[in-house]
């Protein structure tokens, strides 16, 4: 998933306006953004799927990034550390459970992939993506869901931050769905490198959407 881990973010962000919606989008895409650099350094993998048209891509061994368990030590872990600089418990609490929902976003969306812990065997999936009229509906629906939550939730200070947000919504949502299609890139380097610089960005436009709007009172 993209803009449904996106729209996590938005709504943990409504349910705690002290929280830098930059973070939360941070916190919704913590896996993925642990699992490239591992993916450049051959220590996981995502496989190509030829005959499929949707959905091109499942992963091999992403225990380290991916795993229920180790998806809930980076989330204390993120967590802990927001909490260490803030002092803000109720934040931190949120931002744990906003980078635990990844595992649970990946396993309805992925073909089966998703394990509970390193070394188990069972993976998980339900395979969302492999219906685009389901992905559209679910994912999607949700993910509108979330921008009008959250453009409802806020004002913008300048009107800069009505173009910022939407636009930014859109070019999210234009990624999204060329993905569903394209798939990972099969150079391991080229799709982790790819990766890295597209979640970052996504990330500061996150934090720049938060210093352009605020939180309605």
């Amino acid at each position: 998933m993209l803009v449904g881990h996106l729209a996590v973010g938005l709504v943990a962000k409504r349910i705690e306006p002290k929280v830098s919606l930059g973070t939360c989008v941070l916190a919704a895409l913590l896996p993925d953004l642990i699992a490239f650099p591992l993916i450049i350094l051959g220590v996981e993998h995502f496989d190509p799927v030829p005959a499929a048209s949707l959905n091109r891509s499942i992963g091999r061994d992403i225990v380290f990034s991916h795993s229920l368990l180790t998806t809930v030590l980076w989330g204390a872990l993120f967590g802990g550390s927001y909490f260490l600089q803030s002092r803000f418990a109720r934040g931190a609490s949120l931002l744990l459970a906003v980078v635990a929902s990844h595992w649970l976003l990946d396993v309805i969306s992925h073909r089966p992939d998703m394990s509970l812990a390193p070394g188990t065997r069972q993976v998980y999936g339900l395979g969302l993506w492999n219906s685009l009229p389901a992905t559209l509906i679910v994912e999607g629906g949700f993910w509108l869901l979330a921008l009008v939550i959250y453009a409802r939730a806020t004002s913008t200070k300048t009107r800069l931050g009505v173009f910022v947000f939407w636009i930014g919504a859109l070019l999210c949502t234009l990624v999204w769905y060329g993905n569903l299609h394209a798939g990972m890139d099969p150079n391991p380097v080229k799709a982790g490198i790819g990766g890295v610089l597209m979640f970052s960005l996504v990330v500061g436009w996150a934090y720049w959407v938060n210093r352009l709007r605020s939180a309605k009172i």
